[in-house]
């Protein structure tokens, strides 16, 4: 990590730390620093979705209401998240992971004490997501800062793939608090991870780069991304990834639970939310993985095949229900692999093809659209599961509008150019 002396005032930092000359192993050393801050930061994430069946039993929630309480934490998310990314191409991006922090922990505590129903759930779940907002992808704005180069793909795989660590352990941890002490105790525990993220964050964290002159008004810088067709191909793709990964974090422990209704008495060993553990660690080794295979193979070629195997598996999984409980967990796990393959691909391309200079703006841009389908996602699949009347053929509907929104992702990166990443970058992010 970098002494503070080689981060001047204004959070600018010194090149020759920065380009060819950089030393690796610093980088990875921050980079891992940043991860751990990124785990941390994620510990209220899955403590709803993971208690969904707990939350629609005590207070009578529908299936649509219930999606809108998983959907509020990306509203959240999405609300805030064009100025608190975009602004650190002109702000530290370490303040603005300090006050997402924060907002992190008020909404965690607040939760504990004080959520009795939809509405007020809801509001503290859109804070909740102000509070990632302000870590995710501003901590992956430093992590960019400081890694420049050939390997700069790999770091950001690792970064973006911790985010798997994260939400698995904010699964299993939520789980298990609230089969001993509760659901208040299981969101009071995410307060105090959260709290770690943002010591690590005030402790360890360096500053971001910033501009080197100043530019014109923020939204030009926006106008100047949307114009980026390869960077846009990423991030509309990246939007159709999102619409499936977090409704199929959202509704996973629902699905595994109902399929427990339907297994004999002892079945199912495994409790829901342990296996929502699994389904999501298994996307840390799959999302660095696919982006090792897209280094190696194309970056567009390699997204593309993931994201159609996805979206026939996501297909099936929902008619599964019935079948024996091993053979779904499997499925879950499967799933688990395919749906987050292709995660850091499409986030270190948006990174590679963004202009020149707006990196934060770019990263803006790409995690609003994101987060914007992983709002309406889980909105999606609890209309569906209504719809349908909740049972077997209710959940194969609503996986498949699940799967339905990744195989966008394709038709984006073939239709917006044949170029996949700036040429001005000579990244790794050939077709």
């Amino acid at each position: 990590m970098r002494s503070p002396a080689a981060i001047g005032s204004s959070g600018k930092v010194n090149q020759g730390n920065n380009i060819g000359g950089q030393d690796p192993s610093s980088a990875l050393r921050l980079t891992l620093l940043l991860c751990l801050a990124e785990i941390f930061g994620l510990s209220s994430m899955g403590v709803f979705p993971s208690l969904l069946p707990t939350f629609q039993r005590e207070w009578g929630l529908s299936h649509t209401e219930a999606g809108w309480i998983s959907a509020a934490y990306y509203a959240g998310y999405m609300a805030l998240v064009p100025l608190l990314s975009s602004v650190t191409d002109r702000i530290d991006a370490r303040r603005i992971m300090g006050i997402g922090a924060i907002c992190g922990i008020v909404g965690a505590v607040a939760y504990a004490l004080l959520a009795q129903g939809f509405w007020s759930a809801f509001i503290l779940r859109f804070l909740a997501g102000i509070g990632l907002a302000g870590i995710y992808m501003p901590g992956l704005k430093v992590v960019s800062d400081h890694t420049e180069g050939p390997l700069q793909s790999r770091f950001v795989s690792f970064y973006t793939a911790s985010f798997s660590i994260g939400a698995s352990l904010s699964y299993l941890v939520s789980g298990e608090i609230d089969a001993v002490a509760g659901w208040r105790w299981a969101f009071a525990a995410s307060a105090v991870g959260t709290a770690c993220a943002l010591a690590i964050i005030v402790w360890h964290v360096p500053a971001g780069r910033l501009q080197e002159k100043r530019r014109g008004a923020l939204h030009l810088d926006f106008k100047t991304v949307w114009k980026t067709r390869p960077a846009m191909a990423y991030v509309l793709a990246y939007a159709g990834h999102m619409w499936e990964l977090f409704s199929f974090r959202s509704w996973i422990v629902a699905f595994l639970a109902f399929s427990v209704q339907l297994q004999p008495p002892g079945a199912a060993t495994w409790s829901p939310t342990r296996i929502a553990f699994l389904t999501n660690l298994i996307g840390l080794p799959a999302s660095i993985a696919g982006n090792e295979f897209s280094r190696r193979y194309g970056r567009r070629r390699v997204v593309t095949i993931v994201m159609i195997a996805s979206a026939a598996l996501g297909a099936i999984i929902g008619f599964t229900a019935a079948l024996p409980y091993f053979l779904v967990t499997l499925l879950a796990v499967l799933y688990g692999m395919t749906v987050t393959a292709d995660s850091a691909s499409l986030t270190a391309g948006a990174v590679e093809a963004g202009p020149a200079g707006l990196r934060g703006t770019t990263l803006a841009v790409h995690s609003t659209l994101g987060f914007g389908a992983a709002f309406l996602g889980p909105l999606a699949v609890g209309m569906v599961l209504d719809l349908f009347g909740g049972h077997l053929v209710a959940w194969g509907m609503g996986f498949s509008v699940m799967a339905a929104g990744c195989l966008l992702g394709p038709l984006f990166l073939y239709s917006l150019g044949s170029k996949t990443a700036s040429p001005s970058r000579g990244s790794s992010a050939q077709n």
